[in-house]
């Protein structure tokens, strides 16, 4: 979604490296992170400065390849000090759907998932993987089990003004961000916590250090940059230049689900949730509204497989099974390059309504449905 902007900025985000740059596994040896880059740290501090979604002061900050690779860190760090038992790890359903493979990927002996938060009544210590805005469904939400011995995750990467209104700047303990989120540079592979207690810093940066032995230079550069110039640009509203990457991405995001949710009126198969209307977005310092990356649909309720209906009007979807939800939900990007968005919105608007039974037939049917 995000290439038109950056196509735009032209060369003024590249990056030189020379074939004698960046040898040493180290970039800061005085730092606690001593594979963090000083410039992406500072570009870091400075965008969350800029956009005011997230406190950095008082915070350390430990880069990973990605927000996933920090997922399996901050769960070492969280249960490695000797607990006799496996940690039940948890998140409230519909949730991100690699949570799952990465709490069981490696069979820990340290923690396990233990499925959606609003189901668990164990009496244990345990840990809340909180997503917000939600993927899936975009949903603003908090902590769900609230209970004595439990640790809170904040996984922030949709916290960004053209996704949800920016209502106040966050001091969680721990909070995740991802730059393929933020800025559309999935391909880079960076990813940033911020930290609260240091002694859990330290431990994900064990983790880091024995299974990766830091994080590439090169991507972390390159990130730095970008980071630092959508900081600057957050200065230029309503520049003649268009280097504000969030207006870019708000007037996106926004055109985009005007052009669905007119769809959805029209056919009437489909429904997908309320969002809190007119809110104050303290980065854009007017009302916004929420536009999240994904859109979360529900088929009426006479088709069982909604996943299945949209293939068979070949339309990539993920089922809400994904989620821990029901397969009567599936999740669609909002986010992919204009042409997808186009004909998915094309294809989406030939569906015919439930109403002469052949969809419903279609859906509910086993075999390949193209």
């Amino acid at each position: 979604m995000y290439e038109a902007f950056w196509e735009k900025m032209g060369d003024r985000c590249t990056v030189e490296i020379k074939g004698c740059d960046s040898l040493s596994y180290f970039s800061n040896p005085k730092n606690p992170c001593w594979f963090l880059e000083p410039k992406l740290e500072e570009a870091i501090r400075s965008l969350h400065g800029a956009v005011g979604n997230a406190v950095t002061d008082g915070y350390s900050i430990v880069v990973g390849t990605g927000s996933s690779h920090l997922v399996n860190a901050v769960l070492y760090a969280l249960t490695s000090n000797h607990q006799p038992n496996q940690i039940s790890v948890v998140s409230a359903a519909p949730y991100y759907s690699a949570y799952p493979e990465i709490a069981d990927l490696v069979r820990s002996g340290l923690y396990k998932w233990a499925g959606d938060a609003r189901q668990f009544d164990k009496d244990e210590p345990y840990i809340e993987l909180v997503t917000s805005p939600n993927n899936p469904n975009g949903v603003i939400q908090g902590s769900v089990v609230n209970r004595d011995g439990g640790i809170l995750v904040h996984d922030l990467a949709y916290y960004w003004p053209q996704y949800t209104p920016i209502t106040s700047s966050l001091e969680f303990n721990i909070m995740l961000f991802t730059a393929s989120k933020c800025t559309g540079h999935a391909g880079s592979r960076i990813g940033w916590a911020l930290v609260k207690d240091k002694e859990v810093a330290k431990r994900m940066i064990k983790f880091m250090e024995v299974t990766t032995i830091g994080v590439s230079k090169e991507s972390q550069l390159r990130v730095a940059n970008i980071l630092q110039f959508i900081a600057d640009g957050c200065k230029q509203f309503g520049s003649p230049q268009g280097d504000n990457f969030f207006e870019f991405g708000q007037s996106l995001m926004k055109k985009r689900w005007q052009i669905l949710r007119e769809i959805l009126k029209e056919n009437q198969m489909f429904t997908i949730p309320k969002y809190p209307l007119d809110q104050h977005c303290n980065f854009f310092g007017d009302i916004t509204n929420a536009h999240p990356a994904f859109a979360w649909m529900k088929c009426k309720e006479e088709i069982e497989d909604c996943e299945k209906l949209l293939r068979g009007h070949q339309i990539l979807a993920r089922s809400g099974r994904r989620f821990g939800s029901d397969p009567g939900f599936v999740r669609v990007s909002m986010v992919g390059r204009e042409d997808e968005f186009n004909l998915f919105i094309d294809r989406l608007s030939k569906i015919q309504s439930f109403n002469n039974g052949d969809e419903k037939d279609k859906a509910n049917a086993s075999g390949n449905l193209v």
